[in-house]
């Protein structure tokens, strides 16, 4: 049977109400986080503020883009969209062009503004590889039509970023395609090439803490990560940083110290506009807050997962199923770090972290995401023809 008619319901109301509550949250711990090192380091204690309300500014005209329009027209330009990808991260290596950030070669200068072109890159390519999937819908359960051109596209893309190197970029990405491929109809038994993979990988990591060499996509600082994983105190220096961590989260105990009455942020922990800004938020509104901020993220996860079962097409699944696993795996990403239950990677924590390209890309994304929501099938409301 057919449908007669595609339904088109209103969009999501709890994500609708949920994301201009976690931007404002985000806002005030970012000015309460970074205001002391906005202070020194620029003179202005409201310097990472404004570059995140101009961030939300243009944010809003994505949003607002992505959510009006029918999100099939991203599938008829799928593959620009990778071809943008591709020209994006090779721009990063252009002297001149890139902008570098500690060990990073991920931002470029466009007019004064610098950006960092993996946050484009994440949502471009999940616009590719949900248009692909739908279009090889039938075929992945070959090899030669499935895993292989999958995992050729995914280690072209993955291999300009690792060399960045954008560790953390190169997870989510790979996590969020992985996931959108099984979702697809992907083979399972496939995926174990991948399990091997990840194996010879990890095992590639660990054989190379032996060496002090920084050639190759394996960093040592990388490698000194996963070290103080293992053991926080081997260096003072090295594991700094997620010491001073887990020092902010233990000291907010189970109410916080109050708002804006955070200790750590005054230089003693590095990066607390950025990937460090979890800790303080522990810090200042405690373990419940932190466990209810938590909690949002996992249920943006599960709403985004029952608008993917409503989705009308399996272009707007995997959409909808991709933006759901990439913003929980980044928020997992960076408070498991910060509390040292994986290594660090330097992701920002999504929607509050200071970062005018990550917010406006995450409401890019997110107006794709209610888009597909307001298309999705009611399944209570649908008529069938004879």
């Amino acid at each position: 049977m057919i449908l007669k008619n595609k339904q088109f319901g209103s969009a999501d109301k709890y994500l609708l109400s949920i994301i201009p509550i976690l931007i404002v949250f985000g806002l005030i711990m970012l000015f309460s986080a970074s205001l002391a090192t906005s202070q020194s380091n620029f003179g202005d204690p409201y310097h990472y503020i404004k570059g995140q309300l101009f961030g939300l500014f243009i944010g809003l005209i994505f949003f607002f883009f992505s959510f009006r329009i029918d999100y099939h027209i991203f599938k008829k330009y799928s593959f620009l969209f990778l071809i943008a990808s591709l020209i994006l991260l090779i721009l990063v290596f252009i002297p001149g062009l890139r902008n570098e950030y500690g060990t990073s070669y991920s931002w470029i200068i466009i007019f004064g503004k610098s950006l960092q072109v993996s946050e484009f890159v994440k949502l471009f390519f999940l616009f590719y590889l949900a248009a692909w999937l739908e279009s090889k819908k039938d075929d992945l359960k070959k090899f030669s039509n499935g895993i292989l051109p999958f995992l050729v596209v995914l280690m072209i893309v993955g291999a300009f970023i690792l060399k960045q190197p954008d560790l953390g970029t190169f997870l989510i990405i790979c996590f969020v395609s992985l996931m959108v491929y099984l979702v697809a109809g992907g083979n399972i038994s496939h995926l174990f090439i991948l399990f091997l993979i990840m194996i010879i990988g990890v095992l590639f990591i660990f054989n190379s803490m032996n060496s002090d060499s920084d050639k190759g996509l394996i960093k040592q600082y990388q490698i000194n990560r996963v070290r103080c994983l293992q053991n926080p105190d081997f260096d003072k220096d090295i594991c700094y940083q997620v010491n001073q961590s887990m020092i902010a989260v233990g000291s907010g105990g189970l109410w916080g110290r109050g708002l804006g009455e955070s200790r750590q942020k005054f230089n003693y922990l590095p990066e607390v506009w950025s990937d460090s800004i979890f800790p303080i938020i522990a810090e200042e509104i405690g373990f419940v807050g932190s466990i209810i901020l938590i909690l949002i993220y996992l249920s943006i996860f599960i709403k985004g997962m029952m608008i993917a079962g409503k989705a009308p097409d399996l272009f707007g699944q995997s959409l909808a199923v991709g933006i759901s696993v990439w913003i929980f795996f980044q928020a997992f990403l960076n408070i498991a770090g910060m509390i040292n239950l994986v290594p660090m990677t330097g992701v920002p924590l999504p929607f509050i972290s200071a970062g005018g390209t990550s917010l406006s890309v995450l409401l890019a994304a997110f107006g794709v995401l209610l888009n597909v929501s307001k298309q999705a099938v009611n399944k209570n409301k649908v008529f069938y023809g004879k």
